[in-house]
């Protein structure tokens, strides 16, 4: 096997370990439906970890996530009580995310800032927005919403995907045909692997990191848009912490916090790990949901230590 494809394979072994793991111990755990289930339950977080995933490969982060899907979601939400369809709120929103991502991109490198604390302020600026918008949950009436949900594909089984499952899996395959089949997509492992070695090779590296956050920006806003139509809903503290579960996906999917290390794919299995982690807690019943928190802690912690080891025995990074 391919050096660079060891951290996705150790990503795909330890969701089917857990998942096999669940279906000897739980009846009804090995089906189509419970798969549906995750995939759809966890289809904004995973959203939002693609365009995470990004950012990290360039070995930025970016900490703004889980207010932009805040901010999304109550403008679709205060917009629709003003009598606009969501399709048109919806791309006003992303719209905006690509403006907002590229701004903090712009920031970080005309200002050479560390990514960390231009997307903290990004995080404190949305969510501040959030509550100048509204104080209060604001539902989201509008007939185009029912129609949304009940896009269904079914799966053997008696499963289905839904439609926050569809659009998920959909944004998932131009993410990887982005990451691997293009260009820029080049241009970001190579900024993610030594920024001053792609520089010297051409790349542009502004305009590039400029791309990637506007990119990154595109997915939270996204994942916003699909968070608000699956809840029905927005509320000024919706998404609060969601950017440490985006992040924290992207890693369980095998990309290196210090970058250009890692596959887009990865990140769907990490964030379904999560997801079985719940899911799991859940058919047990016995235990509370701080175990979820607990389990992810240790995984993550594990998996932290295996891509220490896998850089240092094969040499990951030259494998690129």
């Amino acid at each position: 096997m391919s050096k660079k494809y060891l951290p996705l394979a150790a990503t795909i072994a330890v969701f089917l370990a857990i998942f096999l793991i669940g279906g000897a111990n739980y009846n009804n755990f090995l089906t189509t439906r419970v798969l549906g289930n995750i995939l759809a339950d966890n289809s904004f977080i995973i959203i939002a970890a693609i365009g995470a995933t990004f950012v990290i490969l360039s070995g930025g982060i970016d900490l703004s996530i889980g207010s932009m899907i805040g901010f999304v979601g109550v403008c679709m939400a205060v917009l629709d009580s003003m009598g606009w369809n969501p399709v048109a709120t919806a791309l006003v929103m992303l719209v905006f995310g690509i403006l907002f991502g590229a701004l903090q991109g712009y920031i970080i490198d005309f200002c050479n800032i560390q990514p960390f604390i231009v997307t903290l302020a990004g995080l404190f600026l949305l969510r501040g927005m959030c509550f100048m918008v509204t104080l209060d949950s604001v539902p989201i009436r509008h007939d185009w919403v029912a129609d949304y949900a009940s896009w269904k594909i079914g799966l053997p089984g008696k499963g289905v995907l839904r439609s926050s499952a569809i659009v998920m899996l959909v944004s998932l395959v131009v993410a990887i045909y982005i990451a691997h089949f293009t260009r820029f997509g080049s241009a970001v492992y190579a900024i993610g692997g030594d920024r001053e070695s792609a520089r010297l090779m051409g790349v542009n590296v502004r305009r590039t990191t400029v791309k990637i956050y506007a990119l990154g920006g595109f997915y939270s806003a996204l994942a916003g848009v699909v968070y608000a139509l699956y809840t029905s809903s927005g509320y000024p503290l919706a998404g609060s912490t969601l950017e440490l579960s985006a992040i924290a996906a992207v890693v369980l999917g095998g990309t290196l916090l210090t970058g250009g290390v890692g596959m887009v794919a990865g990140t769907l299995f990490g964030g379904m790990i999560l997801g079985l982690i719940s899911t799991l807690i859940i058919f047990n019943g016995s235990l509370n949901s701080a175990w979820i928190l607990i389990s992810s802690g240790v995984l993550l912690f594990a998996f932290i230590v295996m891509h220490r080891f896998l850089v240092s025995s094969f040499d990951l990074k030259g494998a690129k």
